[in-house]
């Protein structure tokens, strides 16, 4: 076998490989979506079919009727939206600190959040709800939504917090340097130079931030047993099992799954560009 037919014949492995990979990844998408356009005879049949013969939109509507789903929906957002936000303001300023900055116990800090990205959700459910029970009967005022966000940042803001510090770690001294000739304090300098030089690290993590906190679903599940009313679309969507008694209604836990999807999937294509320089950025030094 010559070397042109070598190439040929591993292009078409390659491409195969490929292929086989799109499929697995995408499949369960698909899957989800020809379920949601099932009816619900259709969905029970045997054996499945890969193609729904009647499609309909009735899982759709039942799931964006449901005011529970709706009020779910709304819940991520408030909980997603605001758990990112504090994330990013408070990491950048970590990392500015972390990365820049020299001061005692500088290695150890960082070693600590790290070690707090290796603790499972499961390890410390126990202790956090005993907090919350807490605090719910010391002050009952607090938002439930106000809890799931303080319990979200304990896994979102280490890891913000790593990343922005790797990302200013790699930002030039001279930039620091050239400000305090100029006399800029560190306040300034951060502001107004290097903040915005950290845009696509900022727009990286604020995503997977985002997805973290909006997919979600044993402190939500295990936090709000005692207010329905603040349960995040997860939850929701996992209640809605309970709302028919003679079978799960998998047609539209399916629609609402690929209801709640479609944000995530706008959000990556809106600051698809941004991700790409976040994830690249520091590949290529000089």
């Amino acid at each position: 076998m010559d070397k042109q037919t070598r190439k040929v014949v591993g292009n078409i492995f390659f491409f195969l490989l490929i292929i086989i990979i799109a499929i697995y990844l995408v499949f369960p998408f698909y899957w989800a979506l020809i379920s949601a356009l099932k009816s619900e005879s259709e969905l029970v049949r045997t054996p499945a079919t890969f193609f729904p013969q009647n499609p309909t939109w009735q899982n759709f509507r039942a799931v964006l009727s449901n005011p529970d789903f709706l009020r779910g929906i709304w819940n991520s957002l408030i909980v997603a939206g605001i758990t990112t936000l504090l994330s990013l303001l408070i990491g950048a300023f970590a990392g500015y600190s972390l990365g820049k900055l020299r001061f005692r116990g500088k290695t150890v800090s960082l070693y600590v959040i790290l070690a707090m990205t290796m603790f499972p959700q499961v390890a410390v459910l126990a202790g956090l709800f005993q907090v919350i029970d807490a605090v719910r009967n010391n002050a009952p005022w607090v938002p439930t939504l106000m809890l799931l966000i303080l319990t979200y940042m304990i896994f979102t803001l280490p890891f913000t917090v790593w990343v922005l510090t790797a990302f200013f770690k790699g930002l030039p001294d001279s930039l620091l340097q050239a400000a305090q000739v100029d006399g800029a304090n560190y306040n300034q300098t951060f502001w107004n130079i290097l903040l915005p030089l950290t845009a696509p690290a900022l727009a990286t993590t604020g995503i997977l931030a985002f997805i973290n906190a909006w997919n979600e679903y044993l402190f939500a599940l295990t936090f709000t047993l005692q207010d329905p009313g603040s349960r995040t679309v997860p939850v929701a969507i996992s209640q809605l099992s309970g709302r028919i008694a003679r079978q799960e209604p998998v047609g539209e836990i399916m629609a609402g799954a690929l209801v709640i999807t479609v944000p995530l999937i706008i959000l990556v294509l809106a600051f698809q560009n941004r991700i790409v320089e976040g994830l690249t950025a520091g590949a290529v030094k000089g």
